[in-house]
């Protein structure tokens, strides 16, 4: 068995323990939904972002202020409507004038873009044009407005929140944009007992006090180390054949795939099954990927991915239920060559 070198097993050891402290913090403010503050962090690790789906009052946007209160940076909140301007996100140009000279020039007014974590609330609400101007700055990590360039400080994170309910008035993101995503998260109901510590919590006064435990630079180690995680040969092209059987008559397409989906993913959703596979080794204690960890980040990696056709809309039938029929069907290296 190959020993892993000191140094690389402490800063496996301090992720792990950086990474369940921001956690536990998270946990004082939000009850349950351990899954998806596990995703979140996880984009964030990753250099990703986040897209959250889920119905009002699940405390998406609760969650992201507690994230931001985690982690002590700089947090904007910027609330999609059809009126929004992508001016109101990037910035624009104000006249400002000189007190010693009185000459007039032109400024750029920072706009709320301009933070380490930003929250887009409800983004399907506003206009393409303007979901756009979000989109770029979260590929490149710059704005360019009054013909200069500046570069967004890291690291720099985007959790957008959609409604799947009310769809009036609304504008969905195309699949292109949402390939800007690295996971797809969906927030489901909480339980019994969930309501109830939350009912607890929320209607007797009780304010939790969630600390800062993790800094900017930290985070950016850990970004660093991530990518540093082995991954071996064969698990990688388990990976690369499970993404490659989204593409409707390919190679390794499955039956259903075949029959139901449109467009399969794109290289991004195989960067980013990699990536968040390194991630949950570290979380195991671990400095190398496992077929398993492939296994536990597919769906959220992946389900934005797909474009199924009309007969899948027809049927009422989700892109989960794909993905996990390929995640059945198509063998590990280890069964392929049994």
């Amino acid at each position: 068995m190959t020993q892993i070198d000191p140094a690389v097993q402490k800063a496996t050891e301090e992720f792990r323990h950086k990474f369940n402290a921001v956690r536990d913090e998270i946990g004082k403010a939000i009850v349950g939904h351990h899954e998806i503050v596990e995703g979140v962090l996880t984009c964030l690790f990753t250099s990703g972002h986040a897209l959250l789906e889920g119905v009002p009052g699940l405390g998406k946007t609760y969650l992201v202020r507690s994230l931001a209160q985690a982690l002590s940076l700089d947090f904007s909140r910027i609330q999609f409507t059809p009126d929004l301007m992508p001016a109101d996100i990037l910035g624009t140009n104000i006249i400002t004038e000189d007190p010693q000279t009185g000459r007039r020039h032109f400024e750029f007014q920072k706009g709320p873009i301009f933070a380490q974590i930003v929250l887009a609330d409800e983004i399907n609400r506003a206009t393409p044009k303007t979901q756009s101007a979000l989109l770029e700055a979260m590929q490149e990590h710059s704005v360019t407005g009054g013909g200069q360039r500046f570069v967004l400080k890291e690291p720099f994170f985007v959790m957008a929140t959609q409604n799947p309910i009310e769809q009036e008035g609304t504008y969905p993101l195309p699949e292109a944009q949402l390939d800007r995503f690295f996971f797809k998260l969906i927030v489901q109901y909480s339980s019994k007992d969930e309501l109830k510590l939350i009912v607890d919590r929320t209607t007797t006064g009780h304010k939790p006090e969630i600390r800062p435990v993790m800094t900017g630079d930290e985070i950016i180690g850990g970004q660093r180390l991530v990518q540093r995680v082995v991954i071996a040969p064969h698990v990688q092209d388990y990976a690369i054949r499970a993404v490659m059987a989204t593409h409707p008559n390919g190679p390794y397409a499955t039956e259903m795939v075949n029959r139901y989906v449109r467009w399969g993913s794109s290289p991004r959703g195989l960067q980013s099954v990699v990536l968040a596979a390194k991630v949950r080794a570290l979380l195991d204690g671990r400095y190398n990927v496992s077929f398993e960890d492939v296994h536990r980040v597919y769906l959220p990696a992946l389900r934005h991915r797909l474009l199924l056709n009309f007969e899948a809309q027809a049927e009422g039938l989700e892109s989960d239920a794909v993905l996990n029929d390929i995640v059945q069907k198509v063998p590990t290296a280890t069964e392929a060559a049994a």
